[in-house]
């Protein structure tokens, strides 16, 4: 892709008030077994995938992304698939220091998926405070258990009422804009418990694309399809208020 390219896309971006996109990343394993392969080959491709997607989103001045990486009901997976993902998270979290920049935060609970991962993440979250861009990273995460989380996390403090705004306060994602944009590969059309809080006003983007071979021009065509939608949360378009 061209610098022009990715100038007007940017551009896009900019015009659009398109600050946060998540990503549902779908069809590792699919990818895999079509091509012959053993699933936990799929999940290594995608895992390149998701580098270089978080690179590109940052180049044209997204400002949060936030990934499902591990669900609460993955751990059902065969264990060899399993392990392959968490070593790849580990390895990931190594990594994630050499982002220049980026905020990395885990919503879920990471601990739960063993004492090395739980540790590495939150010392991940904890050094690179403060970045001018934010990955969150969904791991061990379900949307549901997420709300359950916040509403405990409500009656500690005494709450007897709880509105929408101590909702918002207390979930993993708090201090965080709403995500504008949920991307979802693999031919899939459901969001599989995923932000369920944070997306009630989203726009949603179905891609065919098996998550390893999504590519920034797929980034693009979801940004497009975006700008070209009418966001009215609730109320009328301004073409419709001047009627």
């Amino acid at each position: 892709m061209t610098d022009i390219s990715n100038m007007a896309v940017r551009e896009i971006v900019q015009q659009s008030e398109l600050k946060h996109i998540a990503f549902i990343m779908d069809g590792n394993g699919r990818w895999a077994k079509n091509k012959g392969l053993p699933r936990e080959f799929g999940h290594r491709a995608g895992a390149e995938t998701f580098k270089k997607v978080l690179r590109y989103c940052r180049k044209i001045g997204i400002s949060v992304v936030t990934v499902y990486a591990f669900s609460t009901e993955n751990i059902k997976r065969p264990k060899r698939e399993v392990e392959a993902i968490f070593s790849l998270l580990l390895d990931y979290i190594e990594e994630a220091r050499d982002e220049d920049g980026v905020e990395f935060c885990f919503l879920g609970d990471p601990a739960a998926l063993g004492e090395d991962i739980g540790k590495k993440a939150r010392a991940l979250e904890e050094d690179t405070r403060g970045g001018a861009h934010r990955v969150n990273i969904a791991l061990n995460y379900g949307g549901r258990a997420e709300i359950v989380h916040a509403v405990n996390e409500l009656i500690k403090q005494g709450k007897t009422e709880i509105s929408e705004d101590d909702i918002s306060a207390n979930i993993y994602t708090k201090g965080c804009p709403d995500p504008d944009l949920v991307v979802r590969t693999g031919k899939e059309t459901r969001i599989s418990n995923f932000l369920l809080w944070q997306s009630a006003y989203s726009e949603f983007y179905f891609s065919d694309a098996m998550w390893p071979d999504f590519s920034a021009d797929d980034v693009d065509a979801a940004i497009r399809d975006f700008a070209g939608r009418s966001r009215r949360w609730g109320g009328l378009d301004k073409n419709e208020t001047r009627k």
